[in-house]
């Protein structure tokens, strides 16, 4: 095994439908019928992902949590550029696992490889490390920007919250679930579903947009200090599936378990603001995006975020969520 073979062998097929791919012989990718929307994100074994995920799921979760990013700006994926730092000694048959996971996953999401990178550690500990951008082009309204909101802006957030992080839980052995709940969970954690439909079905009438990676207060956070303001959260409100509202109601302290469940990470959900006004049109969208929407909250004068119990009281969070660099 050498680097071109796997290049030509495994990676180039990726690039079938990507016009200036050049079938990843060249040096460089042509990209001509922009503007395009751009992101990228890392995911590093032991931080991402669980050194022992199997690498077909990995591959999954890199490409589902940067499109992700793509939904909350409600653009439309073409393709993404991919970077790999293999362990020592890895062997064809796992990266050919890795690679059929990003088939898979294009064929869901209609996206293609138009090049990259790929190397490999010489010490024995170096974690497997990845890296991709992704770009899409931009609805005709623009794109959703984090910044925008307003005083009373309603904030409204799709799907559940809290999967991912009870998942690792699971996963880690670090809590108990049912056969069929840690199934559920770890499936959220490995596979998250980014909401591209609901983005796209947003654009014009949300005010501003974050997808929720860090934790659903973090990202709050995020999104209210972008305008200015604060954001507070009705942590009742916050939606839950049936698995982690099993485990919120065995917990000794209820409005722990809901701040434990707003600040795990990886939900890979859109956290949005709109006017009021357009609570209606929200609902629409969310039909015709088939996507459950919940509103959870509003921002006000201030900063940060916080999480407000039913009377209205602030709920004391030890961290708002995940930070890089801790």
């Amino acid at each position: 095994m050498n680097e071109f073979d796997i290049i030509r062998d495994v990676f180039a097929p990726l690039s079938a439908d990507a016009e200036g791919a050049f079938s990843l012989s060249d040096d460089a990718a042509l990209l001509e019928d922009g503007p395009y929307v751009f992101t990228k994100d890392m995911m590093v074994a032991g931080v991402h992902f669980l050194p022992k995920d199997p690498l077909d799921l990995v591959a999954k979760k890199l490409m589902r949590v940067n499109l992700s990013d793509l939904a909350a700006k409600g653009a439309k994926p073409v393709g993404y550029f991919l970077g790999c730092l293999w362990p020592a000694g890895v062997t064809r048959e796992k990266i050919e696992l890795f690679a059929r996971g990003l088939k898979e996953d294009q064929e869901t999401f209609r996206v293609s490889l138009y090049g990259g990178d790929t190397t490999a550690h010489r010490l024995k500990s170096g974690p497997l490390t990845l890296s991709a951008t992704f770009f899409g082009r931009p609805p005709r309204a623009g794109v959703t920007r984090r910044s925008g909101a307003g005083v009373g802006d309603d904030l409204y957030v799709t799907g559940a919250i809290g999967d991912a992080g009870l998942g690792l839980k699971a996963l880690q052995r670090e809590e108990k679930f049912t056969t069929v709940d840690k199934a559920s969970l770890a499936s959220r954690y490995h596979t998250p579903e980014p909401r591209l439909s609901m983005g796209a079905a947003i654009t014009g009438l949300a005010t501003a947009a974050i997808d929720v990676s860090d934790g659903l207060m973090a990202d709050a956070g995020h999104l209210a200090s972008a305008s200015g303001l604060r954001a507070e959260i009705d942590a009742v409100s916050i939606p839950r599936s049936a698995a982690a509202g099993t485990w919120v109601a065995r917990q000794t302290n209820r409005w722990n378990a809901l701040a434990a469940i707003a600040t795990f990470g990886d939900d890979y959900e859109i956290l949005f603001s709109a006017p009021p006004t357009m609570r209606r049109s929200v609902t629409v969208a969310a039909n015709a995006a088939r996507t459950q929407v919940s509103r959870i909250g509003s921002l006000v004068r201030g900063k940060g975020s916080a999480l407000l119990d039913e009377n209205g009281r602030e709920i004391a969070i030890r961290a708002s969520g995940f930070d890089h660099l801790r």
